[in-house]
């Protein structure tokens, strides 16, 4: 009787990278979902606050998100933007 262990069969989750690598600090830290913050950028951005350090100031002022945060939020998010997500 073989005692193999099904661990090989499924490969370790990816680490996520570039901005969504933030996202669980995110969440943890203003308990939020990160689609709540998306929604709110794309909200604004659909307003006419379409530029990236705007966006950024926007969240840090607007919201007390930190620098890093913001700017992972908004660097996703003009993505799907501009992907048309």
């Amino acid at each position: 009787m073989s005692t193999k262990s099904d661990s090989a069969a499924t490969p370790p989750a990816k680490p996520a990278k570039g901005p969504a690598s933030y996202f669980p600090s995110i969440e943890r830290t203003y308990g939020q979902p990160i689609d709540h913050w998306i929604g709110l950028v794309r909200v604004q951005h659909a307003a006419g606050t379409v530029g990236h350090g705007e966006l950024v100031t926007w969240l840090k002022t607007g919201h007390g998100l930190g620098h890093g945060h913001a700017n992972a939020v908004v660097a996703h998010t003009l993505g799907l933007i501009a992907a048309g997500a």
